[in-house]
Parts: C-alpha cells; structure tokens; sequence
C-alpha cells in the first residue's frame, strides 16, 4: 500500500467514527446524549486499527496530512484529526506552525497570533447595515472576495457616550457574555479616539483595564469559568479634519503589546500559544483546545513594559493632478475610492530604518458596497488588524 493510499484510508476511518457518532447520538435520550456523546469517539477509536500504529508512524502519517492541506477548506482535515483525542491534538500542535512562520490560519489562537513575515494573509470583511454586524473572512482563491472561511465577526452597539464593537469567534452569538467573546473596540463620543481590549491577556504580565464595564462583567454576567477582562492593546487615534479642510484623514495606532523592536530584523512580538484555562468550555465543538496548560510565548516576558511600544501610521497619500483625487497603490486590492481606505506602516518615532517603514503592515478599502479587503502582516495580529479596521466604519463626527 503506497503511503498516499494510507492516509486516505485514514481520513475514510476518521470519516466512518465521526458518522457512526452522529448517527449514536441522534438516537440517545437528553439525559444520557452528553456523557454518552464524550466516550463514544475514544471507544471507536479503541475499536479501530489505528489504536494499535505504531507512534512513530502515526506522527508521519498526521505531519503529512497538515503538510498536505495547505489551505482551506482542505485544511479542515487538519483540524479534524486535532480533535479525534489527546495524542492527535499533541502531534498536530506539535506539526501546525504558527502564523508567522507558516503564512496559515488553522486553529482559532491563530487569529490572535502575528501574521506572516514574509507576504500577507488576504481577508475581506463583510457589513450588514441593517444588523449593523461585521464578518471577517480569510480569502480562498486569488479573487478580491469569495466564498471565504469565516474568521470572526462584531457587531456595533451604540451608548449614549461611546460606541463598542463586540468581537466573537461566532457569527451568530456576538455578546458579551458569549463563550466565543474575544474582545471589542470602543470608541469616544466623536470617534477620534479608539481603544482595542482583548478578552485575554496578550502577555506575560498584562494588566486587566479597571473599567465599569469590566467589573460589571466580571461580576454579574459571565460565569466565572469564562474569561471577560479587558487587556488595552491598541490606542487608535484620528487626528481632527472638521469638513476635511486638512485633506484625507489621519490616523496613528500605539500597540501597547507590541514593542517597537518587533519590525526591526530579528524583532519578537508576543505569542499566545493557547486561550487561557478559564476558557475549557470555550469551544465545545473544536475538542482540540482543552488543555491543561495555558501558555503565552514570554521569550521577552513583558518586553512591551521594558521598551518603547510600536506606533503605525496611515501611509499618506499622493495627489493626482489627472484624477484629481488623493491616491494610494493599493496594488489592486482596492477598486473603489473610499474615505476609509488606508495603509498602515510603522511610524518613523520607532527609530527603526527606513525601509521597514515603507513596509505595509495593513491595508484596507473598498471593493464593492459593503465588501472591503483587508491585507495584514507581522507583527500584528488578524484579531488587532480587523479591530482597526473597524475603527475606520464608525461614524467620525470631527474628522470629516
């Protein structure tokens, strides 16, 4: 049997327990569904001939399944096979590497990790002006929008003194309260000024925001096995253009968890490698993320608290005596002029060379009505760049 002929028949096993499974537990009572449900793919396993490979040839068989699907949707045989039990999920912890190396998204922490160092990873956002909700989707083909593996959506809600955009894992459930709430963006009355907080600690040592909303909560809300805290990671910031009488706007980001050395050759950005133990019940349907451990890459332990943080700004635009108009090169990613376009590179107050500020962090703009793409790279995060990008939908009261 060639090598090729035993991994399908491996994904055609897989395919059978997981049937067999669904089919079982359709046919149990309630009471009995949940205990029944958890020991009913660890005894197919038992009964299947894979329990009886050998470790070293089962690790080859699962490393070249990841290495094999190398983008969606195929690459949900990966993540299929890092939820059949304990020693699969290690393997393939162990083989899938993370974005900023790999230039992939496979488990959900991959959204909150750096992006690739070297290209981007091209997503497009969709909006529901009626339900005033935001949908992030990782492209599947080389088109400006698709299809698209989902990634993760927000919804606006407005207050009497702010705006807050909830962020989730689910498309549907985007409240606060939710197991699938990872963190939201708030903007001041004006919507000059934004800060994005992250449900989780982004590092060794962060400091929970000891805001009224965290402490409500904190408190009455949420179970206390599900994380709610509020970790500042960015500050973003409009500078004032009343009528727009200083020309296209202006933005300037501060990534309090990322130091400025990040962008520099042989820069480190923070790393969390799991969601923190408070999180078990997080994800009931991806099994994988259980864990007893929950870790956060600390090779420069709070490195954000020792040096200067990173400070991105709108790359600024060139007047177009043809056109008449502000332009950007967007290299094709954009197709429609926009108020909200913008190109985001490190600020020169980072000290760090010159050709590392022409270097496109993030990109957004418009393609079509309520579809925008947006481009990201090392050393931020899919979960940071679709929070700035938010900033740039609400409505700016001082700043057009």
């Amino acid at each position: 049997m060639s090598f090729r002929s035993l991994i399908q028949d491996m994904r055609d096993e897989f395919g059978s327990i997981s049937r067999h499974t669904l089919r079982s537990r359709s046919h149990r009572s309630a009471g009995n569904a949940s205990r029944a449900a958890a020991a009913e793919p660890s005894q197919a396993m038992d009964q299947s001939c894979w329990s009886q490979l050998p470790p070293e040839l089962l690790r080859e068989v699962l490393v070249r399944i990841e290495a094999s699907e190398s983008w969606w949707p195929a690459r949900k045989d990966v993540v299929s096979c890092a939820g059949v039990c304990r020693t699969w999920r290690g393997i393939m912890k162990e083989a899938v590497r993370v974005p900023e190396v790999s230039g992939k998204l496979t488990f959900p922490i991959s959204l909150k990790q750096p992006g690739p160092r070297d290209g981007t990873l091209k997503c497009f956002i969709r909006r529901n002006r009626t339900t005033q909700t935001y949908y992030l989707y990782i492209g599947l083909t080389e088109a400006l929008a698709d299809d698209g593996k989902f990634l993760l959506a927000a919804r606006k809600c407005r207050k009497p003194t702010c705006t807050d955009y909830l962020i989730s894992l689910d498309k549907v459930d985007m409240s606060k309260g939710s197991s699938t709430y990872i963190g939201k963006l708030r903007s001041n009355f004006l919507g000059t000024k934004f800060t994005v907080y992250d449900a989780h600690p982004p590092y060794d040592g962060a400091v929970v925001s000891k805001s009224r909303s965290a402490r409500v909560i904190g408190l009455n809300q949420v179970s206390p096995r599900i994380p709610a805290g509020n970790y500042p990671v960015s500050h973003i910031s409009y500078e004032l253009n009343v009528l727009g009488s200083r020309g296209p706007r202006r933005m300037n980001c501060v990534m309090d968890s990322i130091p400025a050395s990040a962008v520099e050759e042989g820069g480190k950005a923070p790393t969390q490698t799991e969601f923190p133990l408070s999180s078990l019940d997080s994800f009931p349907s991806i099994p994988f993320f259980r864990s007893k451990s929950a870790r956060i890459d600390t090779a420069s332990q709070s490195s954000t608290q020792k040096e200067d943080r990173l400070v991105l700004k709108n790359k600024s635009p060139r007047w177009h005596e043809q056109l008449q108009c502000w332009c950007l090169n967007f290299r094709g990613r954009v197709t429609v002029a926009s108020v909200k376009n913008f190109q985001l590179v490190a600020s020169d107050d980072n000290g760090s060379g010159s050709q590392e500020n022409d270097k496109v962090i993030l990109q957004f703009g418009n393609i079509g009505k309520d579809l925008f793409t947006m481009d990201y790279r090392y050393p931020i995060s899919a979960f940071q760049a679709f929070s700035i990008c938010l900033s740039s939908f609400d409505t700016k009261i001082a700043c057009e």
